[in-house]
This record gives C-alpha cells, sequence and structure tokens, in this order.
C-alpha cells in the first residue's frame, strides 16, 4: 500500500523576536508574532522563491555593539544586512527582490515618548535607500500590534492584526518585478 501523499503539507517556522529564517523550502511559511513596535521585513525572490523573515526590535546596534555582533537580527543596521546576505547565499538577487515591512507601532508607549517603531522603520527606509532598495508593500504605525506570514511558494505576505478577525494579504508576490 503507498505512504499518504503530502502534498500541500505546509511547515510553519516561527521566527521570533531578535531572529531571522531564510529558506528555498516551497513547503514553508515563515512566521513572526507580536510585532508592536518591533518591524517584521520580509524579503522575497519570486524568480527562484527563496525567501526571509526578520523581527527586528531596535534602530540601532551603536546602543550594544557587543549584542550587535551576537544577535545581529536584534537591530536595523546589523539584522537587515544579515537578513539580504542570508537570501544572496540562496542565490536570491537583489535587483528582484520584493521587500514588505509591518509593526512600527507605540503599542506600549501610546504618548510617542520613544517612538521606538517609527525610528525602528525610519532608519530601516534610511538603509535601504542608500543601498537602492524599495519597499514595495508596507503596514507600520498605528497603536495595534500584527503578526506577518510569508508563503515561500507563492511569496504573498499576509498580515493578521490584533483585534481583527481575519488575516489580509499584504503583497502578492509577481516574476515581473
Amino acid at each position: 500500500m503507498p505512504s499518504p501523499s503530502l502534498v500541500g503539507f505546509e511547515q510553519r517556522v516561527v521566527v521570533g523576536i531578535a531572529e531571522m529564517a531564510v529558506t528555498n523550502n516551497q513547503t514553508v511559511t515563515l512566521a513572526t508574532y507580536s510585532l508592536g513596535s518591533c518591524l517584521g521585513i520580509a524579503i522575497y525572490d519570486p524568480v527562484i522563491k527563496v525567501g526571509g523573515l526578520l523581527h527586528i526590535m531596535l534602530p540601532e546596534s551603536s546602543i550594544d555593539p557587543s549584542k550587535g555582533t551576537a544577535k545581529p537580527a536584534m537591530f536595523v543596521d546589523t539584522g537587515v544586512p544579515a537578513l539580504f546576505r542570508a537570501v544572496y547565499q540562496l542565490r536570491g538577487e537583489k535587483y528582484r527582490l520584493i521587500v514588505t515591512v509591518a509593526g512600527g507601532a507605540q503599542v506600549m508607549d501610546t504618548s510617542g515618548f520613544f517612538n521606538i517603531g517609527k525610528r525602528n522603520f525610519e532608519s530601516l527606509k534610511s538603509l535601504l535607500q542608500n543601498n537602492a532598495i524599495r519597499i514595495h508593500a508596507s503596514e507600520v504605525g498605528g497603536l495595534v500590534s500584527r503578526s506577518m506570514f510569508l508563503n515561500v511558494a507563492t511569496g504573498e505576505v499576509r498580515l493578521k492584526i490584533s483585534g481583527q478577525p481575519n488575516d489580509f494579504i499584504l503583497c502578492k508576490s509577481s516574476t515581473s518585478t
């Protein structure tokens, strides 16, 4: 008797706070949860179907250089380059990458005194602009946390916003980028 088929089988890989994951396994959906002031950054090459997801906490590693070295995914300035390098190692090409961003809210600091979420997003935009990379879709700011999901087979990025019953598509991949 033949073994059961695993067609359509999906494996969810959870990316924790200050972590990243990169894969070309098309059965994988990369997921990160509870993006408050943190940012979720998804990058995807639709031609070779490789994707990565990063969950950063803070804009600059200069506040703790040893932590930036030990845990680069914690910071925009160290985590984003590490994410891109990891995708390049799987043959992703810079000019094909679709970049999607979520988070950057003010969930703990509703007065806006620290503006960590805003500072994270500003730091990311500056870094990407300096490297001639554009953000294709984003859902940032506000006062809500978000969860982000990157389907490696399709490149689709879905978001679930706290307090809302359904998730939605933030970005669909296209090979004509």
